[in-house]
């Protein structure tokens, strides 16, 4: 048996859970044993991409869990990054505009 952490942060909470399953069980497979999708009704977690400390893990189906692992379960972007910082130079440049 491995004992890890499942890790979810909704817009108004978060939540973490000690979970113990055998050794071998995949990403995916240990987040589904946690139960956080019964917390969670709304969490898409097919969709979800999860990670282990901060480093998003692209095999989640086939990568087995390690004893102390913290899964992290992301939520999709609301906005393109790239988008939000486009849109803030543009008004940067319309405010020195103004005041000159």
């Amino acid at each position: 048996m491995v004992e890890i952490e499942v890790v979810y942060a909704a817009e108004d909470r978060q939540v973490l859970l000690a979970v113990t399953v055998p050794s071998g069980t995949s990403l995916k497979a240990a987040v589904q044993a946690s139960g956080i999708a019964v917390r969670f009704p709304e969490l898409a977690l097919a969709d979800c991409p999860l990670g282990i400390f901060g480093k998003v893990v692209v095999d989640a189906d086939v990568r087995a869990v390690q004893s102390g692992d913290r899964i992290e379960i992301y939520r999709p972007l609301l906005a393109d990054p790239k988008e939000v910082r486009r849109l803030r130079a543009v008004k940067a440049a319309m405010a020195k505009q103004r005041n000159s």
